[in-house]
């Protein structure tokens, strides 16, 4: 099934790091043809960053509206594809759902600086919010701190798409953004499994002589799975490749990634309490936080 974008809602605050996502949202939008809403939303708590103060704060917000418009047009700058900016005004991921479902958003795209440790579980996570609380995937453009900032409208570039499958519904449809994506965009395709030995070790629980006969069933066995998640539309146009990785799937996927130079990991997202995600995350919630490239993680819209 091919997947359709026709409304794209990408944010920035205005950050070098969160700018970085500005060109993927063109790009994609240009590439589907769909709307752009480069959108900003504003936070009455810093007001430092839009320049000098207001006791009115009717008059705050207006001066900074203004200028976060005026922004805005200056960011994306001269371009072909159909777009609006849109500023608000509360909590970032809060306000980034709302304008999401109101425009009928296909995809959001944004940035995430990448953090992890101590620092993330002060600061908190707009990223991880967004993806539990949008009601259309996310395209996730990784910035890590240390990297120097990047030209506003650098030029996107995908050759490599790593699609991440456990054989759940989920993967199912990540399957099916990454086989558009990879179409639109003319890039090779890989499906990758992520044998965790907690999960097969009571299959491979054999006698000493029978143990490699069942990894090598096994292995032609999932193989022969990722295979089949391709529909014959796709194998004519290109060559996918089916991959097996035997460890942490987070690790696992990340570190392919790397060696590969992946340019875009696709990954379902499952829903998770506040305390599950808290105290272990998920897979995708680590990878977003240690991917080498932009990830985009993929939920039914609602």
């Amino acid at each position: 099934m091919k997947v359709h974008i026709k409304t794209i809602v990408c944010t920035t605050d205005f950050s070098d790091f969160s700018n970085r996502a500005i060109p993927f949202g063109v790009a994609l939008a240009k590439e589907f043809g769909a709307k752009l809403y480069l959108c900003h939303v504003i936070d009455l708590s810093s007001v430092a960053m839009y320049g000098e103060g207001f006791s009115d704060p009717l008059m705050l917000e207006s001066k900074i509206t203004d200028y976060a418009h005026e922004h805005l047009n200056d960011l994306i700058g001269d371009t072909d594809i159909e777009w609006e900016s849109l500023t608000s005004v509360g909590h970032t991921a809060d306000e980034i759902a709302i304008i999401a479902k109101e425009k009928g958003a296909d995809l959001v795209v944004s940035a995430t600086h990448g953090r992890s440790g101590l620092k993330r579980l002060i600061l908190g996570s707009v990223t991880e919010r967004l993806m539990r609380t949008l009601p259309c995937p996310m395209y996730i453009v990784r910035a890590l701190e240390r990297e120097p900032a990047a030209p506003v409208m650098a030029e996107m570039k995908l050759r490599r798409i790593l699609v991440g499958c456990d054989f759940s519904a989920d993967s199912d449809l990540a399957v099916q953004y990454g086989i558009s994506l990879a179409q639109e965009f003319q890039t090779e395709l890989y499906l990758a499994h992520v044998l965790e030995p907690s999960v097969y070790k009571d299959m491979l629980a054999y006698s000493a002589g029978k143990a490699d006969m069942a990894r090598k069933g096994l292995r032609e066995e999932l193989t022969q799975k990722l295979d089949d998640m391709l529909t014959e539309e796709a194998k004519q146009w290109c060559t996918p490749k089916t991959v097996l990785l035997a460890g942490q799937p987070s690790d696992e996927l990340t570190k392919y990634a790397l060696v590969n130079e992946v340019d875009l990991i696709v990954l379902g997202i499952r829903g998770h309490s506040v305390m599950e995600s808290l105290l272990v995350g998920s897979t995708t919630d680590r990878v977003v936080r240690q991917a080498p490239c932009a990830v985009l993680s993929v939920r039914p819209k609602a």
